[in-house]
């Protein structure tokens, strides 16, 4: 079947822009272009249209030119920062995509932000600073510091149990420790101190009198010794 010519009125990518004439299916054009208000059928009373919708698209592209403009320069001096999971060796669950950095933008930023005009040589799956072209228009791009982070507490790491022999080690260095200071802190020998003289407002007490030495004690008697008895006179030995 052949193609028949319609004229745009709005930007369809892919298709043309706005008061280009481009070629399309019938069936395409009745159904979806037309309906839609996209584009009106090549007439001799809408050629007459072509003009001012080439201005409107002038005055309309430049306009994106110098609002694409002033964005590049304000994008330029942002950092976005993106937190995502991670797992106890640091890497990333999934990757980081032009989806999430266009709905970041919009959370941190409050910038509307076609993901299309976001681009990735391929997905982002490292932790760490990332430049990230944005092509904003044909004529005006822009580069985004992205800084990705974990949200994961990182793990506490746990001491291993220490043996009889670290222990022993250990208390051997605390003596050793122990026995410097004690070296250290000792004062300096009597002979290199300067003798101290006596303070003028002191009071001297007189020496304590000797006690007197306790008698010694007398010994004591000792006891008579009884005689053994013998067997009584009159019997016969």
């Amino acid at each position: 079947m052949p193609k028949i010519e319609v004229i745009l009125i709005q930007n369809i990518v892919g298709l043309g822009g706005e008061s280009d004439l481009v070629k399309v299916s019938p069936g395409y054009a009745r159904n979806y272009l037309l309906p839609q208000g996209l584009a009106v059928p090549l007439t001799s009373a809408n050629k007459r249209r072509i003009d001012a919708l080439k201005q409107r698209r002038a005055e309309r592209e430049a306009h994106e030119f110098n609002t694409m403009s002033e964005l590049s320069k304000s994008i330029s001096k942002l950092i976005a920062v993106l937190e995502v999971k991670t797992g106890d060796d640091g890497k990333m669950f999934g990757a980081v995509t032009a989806g999430m950095i266009a709905d970041q933008l919009k959370t941190q930023f409050d910038i509307a932000l076609d993901k299309r005009k976001i681009h990735l040589e391929h997905p982002i799956k490292t932790l760490g600073e990332h430049d990230i072209e944005l092509r904003l228009h044909p004529e005006v791009s822009a580069t985004l510091k992205l800084r990705i982070d974990s949200s994961t507490p990182a793990p506490v790491p746990v001491e291993a149990p220490r043996g009889p022999a670290d222990r022993r080690e250990s208390s051997g260095r605390t003596e050793s420790r122990g026995h410097k200071r004690l070296r250290d802190d000792q004062p300096a020998p009597a002979a290199d101190q300067p003798d101290k003289a006596p303070r003028p407002d002191r009071k001297l007490r007189p020496p304590r009198p000797e006690r007197a030495e306790k008698p010694a004690k007398a010994p004591k008697p000792e006891k008579a010794q009884v005689p053994e008895k013998t067997d009584s006179p009159g019997k016969p030995a």
